[in-house]
């Protein structure tokens, strides 16, 4: 067993005896790193709120045969603004939880980690339509995974789009060929979402943001798509304002 240190976010925690609570945390050397936090929950506990879910921060943790223990927490990013509203707390726990589903223990996994902040830090931004920044992570975080949407060409032949109709099986679009006789086109307005979930500068989401219809529907493929590849559906989804 040794010590090592690693930057983190907190993915979540839960109860362990009387004073301690093991948490999960995303790290970019280590994946997902379970570790006991001993005496957190007692008044006065040295790691304070530095253990919430969310937090950005730089820990010290010792090796353990079955779970790590933290030793020391330096809080770099709180995001407590983002854990006291509602709305946005429920976009960061879907992103948190979609991040604990795919995040392997000891794998090491950058980009997850780097994703993960750059959506918790757009929604610490409060944009006007925080279910945007939850349907491009997913899609992004979906990548990630092995499962990117294709949308420029057809997912199943390759020939090059426009393409309107959206398989999630098949993991895209496709053309007029390949897709079923009965597929219904999808909607321009939709289609520009989803490309822009892919591709887009976080900040410049809303300005695709189209109608609430849209974005609704955009969101339903979204959460269908990462259904069908991640095995069960994100708990969280159902919280979301949309």
């Amino acid at each position: 067993m040794g010590l090592y240190r690693e930057q983190g976010v907190v993915l979540r925690s839960y109860k362990l005896g009387e004073t301690d609570r093991i948490v999960h945390v995303l790290t970019p050397g280590r994946g997902k790193v379970r570790a006991v936090a001993k005496g957190v929950r007692r008044p006065g506990s040295r790691f304070g709120g530095r253990l919430e879910s969310f937090s950005h921060v730089d820990l010290q943790l010792y090796e353990g045969r079955n779970l790590d223990v933290v030793n020391q927490a330096e809080l770099i990013t709180s995001f407590a603004a983002v854990r006291e509203d509602f709305a946005l707390s429920a976009c960061a726990s879907v992103l948190a939880e979609a991040a604990d589903r795919v995040a392997q223990e000891h794998e090491r996994n950058v980009g997850l980690f780097l994703l993960l902040l750059d959506g918790l830090r757009a929604l610490s931004r409060r944009p006007p339509h925080p279910s945007l920044i939850v349907d491009a992570y997913l899609l992004r975080l979906a990548s990630i995974a092995g499962y990117h949407p294709y949308l420029e060409a057809c997912a199943s032949c390759g020939a090059p789009g426009p393409h309107a109709v959206f398989a999630i099986s098949a993991g895209g679009l496709l053309c007029d060929a390949c897709a079923p006789r009965e597929a219904q086109p999808m909607p321009p307005a939709v289609l520009d979402l989803l490309t822009a979930f892919v591709g887009a500068e976080w900040d410049a989401l809303p300005a695709v943001a189209a109608d609430a219809r849209s974005r609704r529907s955009a969101g339903a493929l979204v959460s269908s798509f990462v259904t069908y590849h991640l095995g069960r559906p994100l708990r969280s989804m159902d919280l979301v304002p949309r």
